[in-house]
């Protein structure tokens, strides 16, 4: 029986029953008895939500006997119109089984959250009916095929969470149509290409431990003012971290470690006004120099450039930066002498500069435990030649 014919066949039973004592749509309850026949039965423990949705009773009774979680109702305005149901929201149980394209009936559905469960299969594009929708969460199950672009038509969506699964293809071209969008987070997937143009309204981006490739580029972030969280760690992009991103207005925090980025342009905020507190450029193959101009933000307080390939000496501007905490530069081929005032007692920087060229490094200081890289190393760095 198709998806179609099951709700006809059940949305015709449950008006067969509507008296009186109804309280709930009936295309909801039919909507619902959809949703849980997608679900093997052997994977629904008797302590669970689902294990309580018995069909006898109407799901929003106000006399709970069954359905005692999972979904709530909307209180109807006047007493002759029927409840609908508003929230869906499962509890970690390990319910298995397909999402029910019928559940794109319950057509006052502000959320719908089916976090840490094993859901399989495809997301349904019929999702895509879900107007009033605010919340979507299928994050820690194990979804797979692509991220359907019909999701740009849930233009009340605030928060998606499609982590921890299996879906794979690029990011639809489509995500700019999420106007309402506050929140993204397609981490721990299988996503492959570049970032497509992003919702405007966007405060979080999450696309960690993916297959991105390509560079950052502008038309992407365009018009971004109010982006705070960029996490794109542990993927494949490339090329140069060009001057702009750190001028995006709002931004704090940014983790692009383990990626292939070898070069990043920074330039000094705008009248020395930044909301950046942390960066995280660890484990990538950028050349060149550390970037002066990041003691320029008057807010950062972590910057962790470990394990690339740079070279030459720490700026002296980064010891007189009183709002540097934490400094994690170890890895590269950084040489001539660290800032004598981290040794000093002057300031509170923790973090390591070892396994570079440094000299006079102290073994002493937590920022220098670990040690250098060994002479030879550093002179082939230098085109010179190993000691023989």
């Amino acid at each position: 029986m198709s998806s179609l014919s099951l709700f006809v066949f059940l949305l015709c039973f449950f008006q067969s029953l509507v008296s009186i004592q109804s309280f709930t749509l009936a295309s909801d309850i039919a909507a619902l008895q959809a949703f849980k026949a997608s679900i093997k039965p052997t994977t629904i423990p008797s302590y669970s939500c689902l294990a309580s949705w018995n069909f006898t009773t109407d799901p929003c009774s106000p006399h709970v006997t069954h359905f005692i979680c999972g979904l709530s109702c909307s209180t109807p305005t006047t007493p002759k119109l029927p409840s609908r149901i508003t929230q869906l929201t499962l509890d970690p149980a390990g319910y298995s089984g397909t999402l029910s394209p019928l559940v794109s009936k319950l057509a006052q559905l502000v959320t719908l959250d089916l976090f840490d469960n094993n859901f399989y299969g495809p997301i349904p594009p019929s999702l895509s009916s879900l107007y009033n929708l605010q919340t979507l969460s299928l994050r820690s199950n194990s979804f797979s095929g692509s991220v359907p672009p019909s999701i740009a038509y849930l233009k009340s969506l605030q928060s998606l969470d499609l982590s921890h699964n299996s879906l794979s293809g690029s990011l639809p071209n489509t995500m700019r149509s999420l106007t309402s969008l506050r929140r993204l987070d397609m981490s721990f997937n299988k996503l492959t290409g570049s970032l497509p143009k992003l919702p405007v309204n966007l405060i979080e981006l999450a696309v960690k431990s993916n297959s991105l490739s390509g560079s950052l580029y502008e038309a992407s972030f365009a018009g971004l003012t109010q982006l705070e969280v960029v996490e794109l760690s542990e993927n494949s992009l490339t090329g140069t971290l060009q001057s702009w991103f750190f001028l995006l207005p709002s931004l704090q925090q940014v983790d692009l470690a383990n990626n292939g980025f070898t070069r990043v342009d920074i330039w000094k905020p705008t009248n020395s006004q930044s909301d950046l507190v942390a960066v995280d450029l660890g484990s990538n193959k950028i050349e060149g120099t550390l970037p002066v101009n990041f003691y320029a933000y008057p807010l950062l307080s972590s910057l962790t450039l470990s394990y690339n390939r740079l070279r030459g000496p720490i700026p002296w501007q980064y010891s007189k930066k009183e709002t540097l905490k934490r400094l994690f530069l170890e890895g590269n081929f950084l040489n001539g002498s660290p800032p004598k005032e981290w040794f000093a007692g002057e300031t509170a920087v923790t973090g390591s500069l070892g396994d570079n060229c440094l000299q006079t490094c102290p073994g002493s200081s937590q920022l220098c435990s670990k040690s250098q890289k060994p002479t030879s190393i550093c002179r082939q760095a230098y085109g010179g030649k190993p000691r023989v």
